[in-house]
This record gives C-alpha cells, structure tokens and sequence, in this order.
C-alpha cells in the first residue's frame, strides 16, 4: 500500500489464479485485463501476471493478476508465487469433471502457501459448454459453500461473469484490509462500539454476492 501523485491511498494487490491445466486460467485473464480471447492458446509456462486498476470508496486499486501453470511439472516452481497473495481464484472446467475433482487439491495447497484471510473465489469456467457439461452448478456452489468461498460460473469466450468474478475477489480484499485497519490500536476504541453493526453488514454484503452463475 502507497500513495498517489495526488496524495491519496492507492492499494496494489497481489491474485493468483490456480487450477489444473486447459481450464481457461490465461484466457480469464487476458479477456479481464485486454478483453482478448484466444481460442489457440498455449499452455502456461511458470508464471506471467497482469496488472489492473479499479476504484473503491475512492481508492485507486490495483490488482497484479498472477496466472500459474498448472501441470503438475511445475507445481515446484508456482508455489513460491503463493507467496504475498491476498486472493485467489480457484478454477475448474465445467465440462471435465476431473478438474473440479482437482479442486480440492489445489486449496490445500493454498492454504499451505497463503494466510488464512485470503479472499477466495470458486470459479466454473466455459459455461458456453452447456451441452457437453459434466458438472452441474449445484454441485460447485456446494463446495464453494462448505469451503467457505465465493462461487461464480463464467465464460472467457463470450465474457460472462468474468470481470465480476476478478472484482468480487478485489472488492473482497480490499474489504479484509480494511478490516484490519479497523482492529488497529487507533481504532479499537471506535471498533468497540460499532462491532455489531460492521459485523452484520460485512456478512450481508457477502452473502449477497457469495453464488452466482451464469
């Protein structure tokens, strides 16, 4: 966290995006950060990343996008990459079932490398691919519900859902942050006396957005 030219907050974020390989991990990104999609793309060697910029309660924030490999030949080498994330998107295909079998796996291994506050979302890629799915919605927004996260089917081919599903990440970051700012030595006395109420409103906000498909 720093600040501006002008003077004010700005925030830059680090997110990875995890998953086995071919699920649309490169293609999410590229259609987020330059609204490409490309139907040949190869896949990830090691790590390459993106950085946007958004605003919120009038903070510029940015996000640096991480997008990992995921064939297990380099697992070794994106692991240290965990390192300083505060958010993550756990993909799978909807139409390969063995995909989300991997969810699993992949959020331990998150949870070996990040904090536990990370800001997580399950994401179901290639809804376009309705007529060959092999998992139903139901299904991720049950393992998104017992794990703990966020849920969200989308597309990178035709581009649902998928600038929502990076910012319910960022927003939801941003909100952990200001969390802790809150439960800092200068403001436990403010917190003291308004704890219901944030606590309420923080867990109306999430569960209003927490599952969503397309």
């Amino acid at each position: 966290m720093g600040r501006d030219d002008d003077g004010g907050e700005e925030y830059l974020f680090k997110v990875v995006i995890i998953g086995d390989s071919a699920v649309g991990k490169s293609n999410l990104l590229s259609r987020y950060a330059r609204n490409e999609f490309n139907p040949h793309s190869k896949a990830t060697i090691g790590v390459e990343f993106q950085t946007q910029s958004m605003e919120i309660d009038g903070k510029e924030i940015k996000a640096q996008i991480w997008d990992t490999a995921g064939q297990e030949r380099f697992r070794a080498v994106t692991s240290a990459y965990y390192r300083g994330a505060v958010g993550a998107l756990v993909v799978y295909d909807i139409s390969r079932r063995t995909t989300f079998d991997s969810v699993a796996r992949w959020l331990q291994e998150l949870e070996t490398h990040s904090d536990s506050t990370i800001a997580r979302i399950l994401v179901g890629n290639k809804c376009d691919l309705e007529n060959i799915r092999e998992v139903p919605v139901e299904e991720g927004k049950e393992l998104a519900e017992e794990q703990g996260l966020f849920f969200m089917e989308t597309s990178a081919l035709d581009s649902t859902n998928v600038k929502t599903a990076f910012e319910i990440v960022i927003k939801e970051i941003y909100a952990n942050v200001s969390r802790k700012v809150l439960n800092s030595d200068s403001h436990k006395a403010e917190l003291s006396q308004n704890r219901v109420s944030l606590t309420t409103n923080g867990e109306a906000k999430q569960t209003s957005t927490r599952f969503s498909c397309c």
